[in-house]
């Protein structure tokens, strides 16, 4: 049985992000699978890396039930929409304050790049955008993406990670989500 964690990023329970994440859910526990979800609003914690590197905050218990989720589990989708070429705030101090070395990776004496203490795990990123791919691609270098998938996931040894970018979303018809929806519910089927 294949273990699975949702991460749903979006601050607003109500954002199409949860409806997406909904539909991928649904059909992953239709096939057996063991899912787990984290929607970051509900945590409470402090989401300021107050000390950087330099003193280690105590994970407050949202944190830590979070990472014992994390590495527990063999597959992480991860939900959240694209602000200002970036992703939100809250998601942003998650990461910050739980993907921490000793946790996520452990630097190596004389070594540039860190051991990956995360590997053995797969993700996919969903990401909802109002930015067309093909501008966000071929103008922007695709930012957010390239942050999350290579700057902290493959960074800590999760991989493969796909992508599954939708936009644009504002003024989108209802047909536009609908199939957007049918999509993460096969891809949830599929366990990917």
């Amino acid at each position: 049985m294949k273990r699975i964690l949702i991460i749903n990023g979006h601050p607003d329970r109500e954002s199409y992000n949860y409806a997406l994440s909904k539909a991928y859910q649904t059909a992953a526990i239709q096939t057996g699978a063991e899912v787990t979800q984290i929607n970051i609003a509900d945590l409470q914690f402090d989401p300021n890396l107050r000390f950087g590197y330099r003193k280690r905050m105590e994970l407050e218990t949202d944190l830590v039930d979070a990472l014992e989720k994390i590495k527990a589990t063999q597959h992480i989708v991860w939900f959240f929409p694209m602000w200002w070429y970036g992703y939100p705030a809250l998601m942003k101090g998650f990461v910050d304050r739980l993907f921490l070395p000793g946790i996520a990776m452990r630097f190596v004496e004389g070594k540039p790049f860190p051991e990956k203490l995360l590997k053995g795990r797969t993700a996919r990123i969903v990401i909802t955008a109002d930015t067309p791919s093909w501008y966000d691609r071929f103008f922007m270098g695709r930012p957010a993406i390239n942050q999350f998938k290579k700057g902290t996931l493959e960074f800590c040894g999760i991989s493969p990670v796909a992508v599954t970018y939708i936009a644009p979303i504002r003024g989108s018809s209802n047909a536009f989500r609908e199939k957007w929806l049918k999509k993460l519910s096969k891809l949830g089927s599929e366990l990917k």
